[in-house]
């Protein structure tokens, strides 16, 4: 082993079974070590706003030491992180095998964690979590849940603020009644037998995301795939349980890991890859439940079927060749690389998709949009939010306003695209701008010409 954690990087299992990561003293002791490090190297002072907080309260302590600082000021270090890991992958030099054996998100998870079973998580936070009551309900009354959530009704916003703490500036994913699961069972697209990669199959996770507040990612996702000759299944057990992963409840995930994996192991045994559509979905179902349930073959089975959107469409294009038709864009595009794309550590593929198009003209920002899932849109976090997404919106606004408002902004993750067009709309004080984000799947969708 090397200093500078110069061999690739380990994560450990997540040790929530065992009566030691909840003990309150030995967590404690654990922040302290861990800080200790953070505070003697200060690599990850430009990420996310935890490490500025943990730094001006060592610096502002009467020892500028770690010593001087109370442990109930530890809170606010923990609040300000969003669980992107982009300590841990890409700035971090001592993450195991390092000696050292920092994993910064997940002990700030333990700290959730703990808070969890000691029973300080708000009932507002926890009822938020509950994306699949949440969808069904919104969706079902569609237009209005869309009408109350929309930041210009300042009565309905300002009442959400109140009780349920969310900002009434931040920006809400819109719901629909008509579900991506329903799309596909109506209107399954017809698959091409003539497609190089015709013999593939795949099931689409279709996420609580897509499948109540954004469905034509995963309709345009189908129809490019139907293109390219991949015979495709919708399936939704459930979510996958991240917004319960940022509130610390490690059980309800180990739930969801379980009763996922079992649903879609019959599809797994007969040869079906599993795609899904959001990063911070991909990322639960490769890399975070295997840490949290290790020893479920079902988990490890689907772990290693697991594809990102992007990632599977330019693995057909490496190994078979794609389908005829792309055409070029209409636009250029500033594409935003999402923290859990990043954490998959599977490099940038949204890039390589898009440049797939003829001609495709893709400025890539690979840096952390500020929203972080649920935690951008809360009140005590939104105006963070905003100050850690500024450098991305200003480099897509740069980005539009160089060619006339004339360009696409893309990420892959769909909340963090809509957090980056407010922030632009904040920037531009009435300069270029742009209405929505899209996903990259949605733009390689065009330029085959289908329309969604």
């Amino acid at each position: 082993m090397r200093e500078g954690s110069l061999e690739a990087p380990i994560r450990h299992n997540l040790a929530w079974n065992d009566p030691d990561f909840f003990d309150p003293e030995k967590l404690e002791a654990e922040l302290r070590r861990v800080f200790d490090i953070c505070h003697g190297c200060r690599r990850c002072f430009n990420l996310c706003d935890s490490f500025p907080r943990l730094f001006d309260l060592v610096d502002a302590s009467p020892t500028q030491e770690l010593d001087g600082v109370a442990s109930a000021d530890f809170k606010q270090v923990v609040d300000a992180c969003t669980l992107c890991d982009m300590c841990f992958m890409t700035k971090c030099p001592y993450v195991p095998p390092h000696e050292f054996n920092l994993d910064f998100p997940h002990l700030m998870l333990r700290y959730r964690a703990v808070e969890a079973r000691q029973g300080k998580v708000g009932l507002a936070q926890r009822e938020l979590t509950k994306t699949d009551r949440n969808g069904k309900l919104a969706g079902a009354l569609a237009p209005v849940a869309n009408w109350a959530s929309d930041r210009n009704n300042k009565v309905t916003r300002t009442v959400l603020e109140a009780v349920a703490g969310v900002d009434r500036r931040a920006a809400l994913p819109k719901f629909h009644g008509k579900t991506f699961a329903m799309r596909a069972r109506q209107a399954p697209p017809p698959v091409d037998a003539t497609a190089p990669a015709h013999g593939r199959k795949a099931v689409l996770y279709a996420t609580c995301f897509v499948n109540y507040n954004n469905p034509d990612i995963g309709v345009a996702a189908q129809a490019v795939l139907a293109r390219n000759g991949v015979a495709t299944e919708v399936v939704y057990p459930q979510c996958c349980g991240m917004p319960q992963l940022e509130n610390g409840n490690i059980a309800k995930v180990a739930d969801a890991a379980q009763k996922v994996s079992a649903a879609l192991k019959p599809y797994i045994e007969r040869g079906y890859d599993v795609i899904a559509l959001v990063p911070s979905c991909a990322l639960m179902l490769k890399f975070e439940w295997p840490l949290i349930v290790p020893d479920d073959p079902n988990v490890t089975a689907l772990a290693q079927a697991t594809f990102d959107i992007s990632e599977y469409i330019v693995d057909i294009a490496r190994k078979e060749g794609l389908a005829a038709g792309l055409d070029g864009l209409d636009a250029p595009v500033s594409l935003h690389i999402a923290c859990h794309a990043r954490a998959q550590n599977m490099g940038q593929k949204a890039a390589e998709l898009l440049r797939l198009i003829p001609k495709a003209e893709v400025s890539v920002i690979e840096r952390c949009s500020g929203h972080g899932g649920s935690w951008g849109v809360m009140k005590e976090n939104f105006s963070t939010a905003i100050k850690t997404g500024r450098p991305v919106a200003r480099q897509a606004a740069a980005a539009v306003a160089a060619k006339n408002g004339q360009t696409h902004v893309a990420s892959e993750c769909p909340l963090a695209g809509e957090h980056i067009v407010q922030g632009m709309a904040l920037l531009a004080e009435g300069g270029p701008a742009v209405a929505h984000s899209v996903h990259p799947i949605q733009l390689f969708a065009r330029a085959y010409g289908i329309s969604v």
